[in-house]
């Protein structure tokens, strides 16, 4: 019988930082709101309902050249779990 080792979650440190997704390339910026943050993801409160892929990057400031590479891993209505990644 195999046993399978559970990872453990990162500790995630509660916040309500403001910051802008970007998408379809950097093209479009939209409002959202950082409600978590983990060493490898983050939750995130969406200003809308709107679609979004399942690709994205976060800018935690307004200088959106400086951004955290994203992948969408859930969603429930507007609040989002994010996967930080590499650029690919």
């Amino acid at each position: 019988m195999a046993v399978f080792k559970r990872e453990s979650r990162k500790p995630r440190h509660t916040t309500r930082h403001d910051a802008w997704m970007l998408l379809d390339g950097g093209f479009a910026k939209r409002n959202c709101t950082i409600l978590d943050l983990s060493a490898g993801g983050a939750r995130v409160k969406l200003a809308d309902r709107e679609p979004l892929g399942s690709r994205l990057s976060l800018a935690l400031t307004g200088d959106v050249r400086k951004v955290t590479h994203c992948r969408v891993i859930w969603r429930k209505d507007t609040i989002i779990g994010v996967e930080f990644v590499g650029r690919s």
